[in-house]
């Protein structure tokens, strides 16, 4: 009787995954063609929203008599852009797709998800760019190296969004909560840099702190759904942790040209010393932590993939601005330390207490160390002094400069700069506050409204069982050979009446 019971449970199970197959089978296809027609229409959108910026334009005789437009010239020229552009293009698809790999069975979709979902993202953030220029200017948007380097950094946003969900998701709900995202971020920041004048120069408020307070709002709306438990295939191995450690290294190296990037002259030379400084410490500053917090005073992999990093984002919106190194130092120690405390700590009563399951940390990486970076930010333009910067104040803190043009002109005699609005030095670390209190709100409302979005089932769902697991993604011919082995064995064992 037992034999018969255990026989008639094996055919159930398996017309059920039959039924489950076919169903998940039936989804896949779906979102592939689905995948086509986005592509389609992002290929419809720069057709009718872009055409090459001057500096591209094969139609313009000057670009081939002035050979510096096509990038034979240093600086701020093409070529300069470029060698910026590219370290940032490693951060975004290597440094991003294989921090994430730490998950033991769960490192092709962490990669290849990272592939997938930046390039669908890079052409929708350029697009995001192009319909902003088109809302106050006649005439296509001109697509340039900078447009392509704008484009990398807001793609960042929703990576890390994508860290506080990883492994619990389907790729066509990470594709919607991208774009989403994304259009909520370019107008965030437009409304930040236009109306605010805010100054974050390596977009620690606009990209780290809107992108992971947007995936903790969505990891919230999830947790309402599934109440977020310890799960059996959420955990490293030893070869996971290592590909993790190689994405940590290469968004160490890079780091000070993603703060940097959007800079020019000694802005930009400042916000790289303040970054390697400040990163630095944070490395330092974690690997000690840790090893005081940990069990056995021993580093946890965890805290040294991750809060090592939390000095670049904790001096990134005051990256360009005269900190100071001493203050880069103290800066990214901070950072490191309360990175580490919040993994230990915070982490884990955050996912008891509001229910909120996060992944990867973001918040302990790319949120506190954020909202450290705004705090930080406010303060040194709350001490900026013409004394401290001479003109280039205005240069760096635009809403300041005078709205007199005779003033203007004035100061134009020595030193380039545009009409402001009279700003004091308190009243530009209000609204550095400002801007950073708006981002905070921006992110988590329209991260829930999101997380209900992608929830409905047009999207799909991972079921909880299939969490963190490669298998629902990628074809993994081990782990067929493994369930026709596990169910040939099943069935020799019965017997051989009973079959």
């Amino acid at each position: 009787m037992d034999s018969m019971k255990k026989l008639r449970n094996l055919r159930e199970q398996k017309k059920h995954k039959i039924g489950m197959t076919i169903e998940s089978k039936m989804m896949r296809f779906a979102h592939g063609i689905t995948l086509i027609f986005v592509e389609g229409f992002i290929i419809a959108g720069f057709l009718a929203i872009y055409e090459y910026g001057p500096e591209a334009n094969g139609s313009l005789v000057e670009n081939s008599s002035r050979p510096e437009l096509n990038g034979n010239q240093q600086g701020d020229a093409p070529t300069g852009i470029y060698v910026l552009y590219q370290d940032v293009h490693v951060m975004i698809w290597v440094g991003f797709g294989f921090l994430m790999t730490f998950l033991r069975k769960y490192g092709q979709s962490a990669v290849g998800l990272t592939f997938l979902v930046a390039a669908i993202l890079v052409q929708v953030a350029i697009l995001c760019q192009g319909v902003l220029y088109l809302t106050e200017n006649s005439g296509k948007a001109p697509l340039s190296l900078l447009s392509l380097l704008s484009a990398d950094v807001a793609v960042a946003a929703p990576l890390i969004s994508m860290g506080a969900l990883l492994g619990k998701t389907t790729y066509m709900q990470l594709i919607c909560m991208g774009i989403i995202e994304l259009i909520v971020y370019t107008i965030n920041k437009h409304i930040g840099e236009k109306y605010f004048v805010a100054v974050d120069a390596g977009d620690s408020m606009y990209v780290h702190v809107f992108g992971a307070y947007f995936g903790l709002a969505v990891s919230f709306v999830f947790g309402l759904r599934n109440k977020p438990k310890n799960h059996h295939l959420e955990g490293a191995n030893y070869q996971s942790d290592i590909f993790a450690m190689i994405g940590t290294i290469f968004l160490w190296l890079f780091w000070p040209s993603f703060n940097s990037a959007s800079l020019h002259g000694d802005d930009q030379q400042r916000a790289i010393i303040n970054t390697l400084l400040s990163i630095s410490a944070s490395c330092v500053m974690a690997f000690a932590t840790s090893a005081v917090v940990s069990k056995d005073n021993k580093f946890n992999m965890v805290h040294i993939q991750n809060s090592t990093l939390a000095g670049g984002v904790a001096v990134g919106t005051a990256a360009g601005m005269m900190c100071e190194p001493v203050g880069a130092l103290v800066i990214g120690a901070i950072a490191g330390v309360l990175s580490v405390l919040g993994y230990k700590y915070l982490t884990p009563l955050i996912q008891k207490v509001l229910k909120i399951h996060d992944t990867c940390g973001v918040h302990n990486l790319h949120g506190m160390p954020g909202v450290l970076a705004g705090l930080f930010g406010a303060l040194m333009a709350g001490l900026a002094t013409i004394e401290q910067y001479d003109y280039s104040l205005y240069e760096i803190f635009p809403a300041r400069a005078s709205s007199s043009m005779r003033t203007v002109n004035e100061i134009r005699a020595e030193y380039p700069v545009n009409p402001g609005q009279d700003r004091t030095a308190s009243g530009q670390a209000g609204y550095q506050l400002l801007t950073l209190l708006v981002t905070l709100l921006v992110a988590i409302i329209t991260g829930i409204i999101t997380g209900y979005i992608i929830n409905l089932p047009i999207f799909g769902t991972v079921p909880e069982e299939q969490y963190f697991d490669d298998a629902v993604n990628w074809e993994l011919e081990e782990e067929e050979h493994e369930v026709k082995h596990k169910e040939q064995t099943n069935i020799e064992q019965l017997p051989m009446g009973h079959i």
